[in-house]
């Protein structure tokens, strides 16, 4: 399976050149059976990466354009009366897939946001009091535009705290931007890309992450960083979900790094994705910052 992941992040790093580190934690949190924000500005290659993750994980995929026009029956589906059977025929709406991109999903309306709300928590949807369970794997990459643009709408912390993972991909360095052109201008640029891995064996390397162990050692340093988010004065602290999402990123991390245990090294190189957009700044300081700050207070318990 190593190999096989290897190929994977091989092969999504010439989706998006120089961007090693945002991949990885884009793969853990799919691993680790989190949902993934990416939140940057347009241009920068988000909707490319989770293309590329679909493809290369052969998942059955749907793209839904959020608009500020958009209502929750465009997402979730509508039930509609047969007058031939006499009967309500429900439609499925393109959430019933085992992955969704919400590209802009911060244009649309809080109320057609909330509609991912319980997809996302309990990979199901709840219409005309009917329960309808959707495809495994199932998880949702959402795209989205600094909040400070026009025609954006910030996410309610309900819906934040439903990501794992909140990533940036920022500009590309020199050499990347160089790579990028000269395979455009040698019309060398890869159209195609090939399945790494199957829906099935994405499902075995999920159980697997949960087979990964951590100390108690290690338990206590993550719960230190939490606690000390809860002591802050600038920020909201982390909630036992986000406890739980911390433990499973590190997780996931550890086997991406051919580990079957954690280290506190996993648990700093996940934390900032997944304690950033979960404390709401009540000073001047943005997230990642905060975060940063109680890595350097926490010291690692040995």
């Amino acid at each position: 399976m190593s190999n096989l992941l290897n190929g994977l992040i091989n092969q999504l790093q010439q989706v998006l050149l120089g961007k090693p580190q945002p991949i990885k934690l884009a793969l853990a949190c799919i691993l680790a059976r989190g949902h993934l924000l990416i939140e940057d500005l347009p241009g920068m290659g988000k909707t490319s990466l989770a293309q590329g993750i679909a493809l290369s994980l052969g998942l059955s995929y749907q793209r839904i354009q959020f608009t500020s026009d958009m209502l929750p029956a465009d997402i979730l589906g509508v039930t509609i009366f047969d007058r031939q059977d006499s009967q309500f025929i429900f439609h499925p709406g393109p959430i019933f897939q085992q992955m969704i991109l919400a590209d802009e999903i911060n244009r649309a309306s809080p109320k057609t946001q909330s509609a991912l709300l319980e997809a996302m928590a309990e990979h199901q949807v709840t219409l005309d009091g009917k329960t309808h369970r959707l495809p495994s794997p199932f998880f949702v990459i959402a795209t989205q535009n600094p909040s400070e643009q026009a025609g954006t709408f910030m996410l309610p912390e309900s819906q934040l705290d439903r990501f794992m993972m909140r990533i940036s991909l920022g500009y590309p360095d020199n050499h990347a931007e160089m790579q990028m052109l000269q395979a455009m201008a040698s019309n060398a640029h890869q159209t195609e890309l090939a399945q790494c891995l199957s829906p099935t064996q994405l499902v075995e390397l999920q159980q697997r992450v949960d087979n990964v162990t951590a100390s108690d050692a290690v338990l206590r340093y993550l719960l230190a960083l939490v606690h000390a988010s809860r002591h802050s004065a600038d920020a909201t602290g982390l909630s036992p979900r986000a406890t739980k999402a911390l433990l499973q990123a590190s997780k996931a991390w550890a086997m991406l790094e051919n580990r079957d245990y954690v280290l506190p090294d996993d648990v700093q190189a996940v934390f900032v994705a997944v304690a950033q957009h979960r404390m709401r700044s009540r000073s001047d300081l943005q997230g990642d910052s905060h975060c940063l700050q109680i890595l350097n207070q926490v010291n690692p318990i040995r």
